[in-house]
């Protein structure tokens, strides 16, 4: 790149004006369907246990700078926004900045455009009839697919993830030629985890959008366990020609189980020589509160422009992507 064009925008103008109509469409779908949008601080004083994350630290100072208060730039507007839903919001979204640490590529960038979307009393499968309706509408896709994760497996690999172990996995890694990724720290999750993001997510949705659901309990995050079968959560993603553009949850209410997930995941981040995180307390206090029954989702709405407009990198509809901010 010429350093004296650097100043100018990553999207060309012609791809800004079209993220400006499809953002635009997307505040009418929600207008219309009574989903109030939100605004919730980009700046936290808690921060995510979620050992797959890396957030950004910044320090408050007082006027007098004796006083320093240790912030955190949000990876996601979640815990704000279900502190609003347990203050009896109803349903909500927001269009917000979010930022990753760590995190740069093809479909990464370290500040990013998320949609953060919550509907109280819908059910899993009913909210992801709710988002595919929104992808019909605003995107234009079709109609989506939809496949549970063990079914994907047994598709694919011919495997159960849900009650495989290492022996089997072991096989299917040096088939694939992948066995140096194999440690012997390695837990059957892990592992399977990496059959997914390796073998399975590349090759989902090639031709329209599809949903996978009820992922792996030891991958549950912030949700709840089906209540038929432990083994797995109210947890799905969905995909569109290979790319991961949402991630949802039925939501966990129960403070108490959220409380020992987040304990878990400090004591995995220590194992790990990574720094524990304060547990976000006013997260909790809202759910003691009582959080109603909700489906919540975050969609990256960079990449579904990306796809949507034909380009092949995030940064081509980002006005000024980290290379030139």
């Amino acid at each position: 790149m010429n350093k004296k064009m650097s100043w100018k925008p990553n999207a060309s103008i012609k791809n800004l004006i079209a993220r400006s109509k499809i953002i635009s469409q997307i505040r009418l779908f929600f207008l219309q369907k009574n989903v109030m949008e939100v605004e919730t601080p980009m700046l936290s004083k808690s921060t995510v246990t979620d050992v797959n994350l890396s957030p950004f630290q910044t320090d408050f100072l007082s006027l007098n700078q004796n006083d320093m208060l240790k912030l955190w730039l949000i990876t996601s507007p979640e815990y704000h926004m279900k502190r609003l839903l347990a203050s009896t919001s109803g349903p909500i979204y927001q269009i917000c900045h979010c930022f990753r640490n760590q995190e740069v590529g093809r479909y990464h960038n370290p500040e990013f455009t998320m949609l953060e979307w919550y509907q109280p009393f819908f059910s899993m499968k009913k909210f992801i009839k709710e988002i595919d309706h929104f992808l019909q509408t605003i995107f234009d896709f079709h109609e989506s697919e939809q496949m549970s994760y063990q079914d994907i497996f047994l598709k694919v690999f011919d495997i159960d993830p849900l009650c495989t172990n290492i022996l089997e996995l072991r096989t299917i890694f040096k088939k694939l030629k992948l066995d140096y990724l194999i440690h012997n720290e390695h837990h059957v999750n892990e592992l399977i985890q990496t059959l997914f993001t390796l073998e399975i997510e590349p090759n989902l949705g090639k031709k329209k959008p599809i949903f996978i659901y009820h992922f792996p309990a030891e991958q549950a995050c912030l949700a709840n366990i089906n209540s038929k079968d432990s083994r797995i959560s109210e947890r799905f993603e969905f995909f569109f020609k290979g790319i991961e553009l949402g991630n949802g949850f039925y939501e966990l209410t129960d403070v108490d189980e959220q409380k020992k997930r987040f304990m878990q995941d400090n004591k995995k981040r220590a194992s790990m020589n990574l720094p524990v995180r304060k547990i976000d307390n006013l997260l909790l206090d809202a759910l003691s509160s009582g959080l109603p029954y909700c489906s919540g989702v975050a969609i990256g709405l960079d990449r579904l422009m990306m796809l949507l407009l034909k380009e092949k990198n995030i940064n081509e509809v980002i006005s000024f992507a980290i290379d030139r901010c």
